[in-house]
């Protein structure tokens, strides 16, 4: 397909953990997306709480680790009200994930159960790594 990332979300992705950065080059090349965030400090984790998109404030977010244990995507064309698409990409990032053997939680289904409609809080465009015990 010949899809790749743009400098920005370069930047974005080589803040994250080298499992997100392995699973988002794999995914790259089966579908274009494009990373919105990485790494989020302080101002900007709680700014984003203040508005209701995100749960957590500094420094209890996934992001808030360097490097970010969560990434955020958002998939080409960019259009954040078609909610099919981002449900395409988190399918393709979960079976690259699977492939991998990278255990990570989509912001969609928080509980992992494969129900997308019983989240109180959804952010279609978030994942994360799976905390090691």
């Amino acid at each position: 397909m010949g899809f790749r990332f743009s400098r920005q979300s370069r930047v974005h992705l080589d803040t994250c953990h080298k499992d997100l950065q392995a699973i988002a080059e794999k995914a790259i090349e089966i579908m274009d997306f494009k990373i919105t965030c990485g790494h989020r400090g302080e101002s900007m984790q709680n700014l984003l709480f203040g508005l209701g998109k995100s749960t957590k404030q500094w420094p209890h977010g996934r992001h808030n680790s360097m490097p970010s244990e969560a990434v955020d995507l958002v998939p080409y064309p960019v259009d954040y009200e078609d909610e099919d698409r981002f449900l395409v990409l988190a399918g393709v990032i979960k079976a690259v994930a699977h492939f991998l053997g990278i255990g990570i939680r989509w912001g969609g289904d928080w509980d992992m159960d494969g129900l997308t409609t019983d989240e109180r809080f959804r952010d279609l465009g978030h994942f994360e790594l799976l905390k090691r015990h």
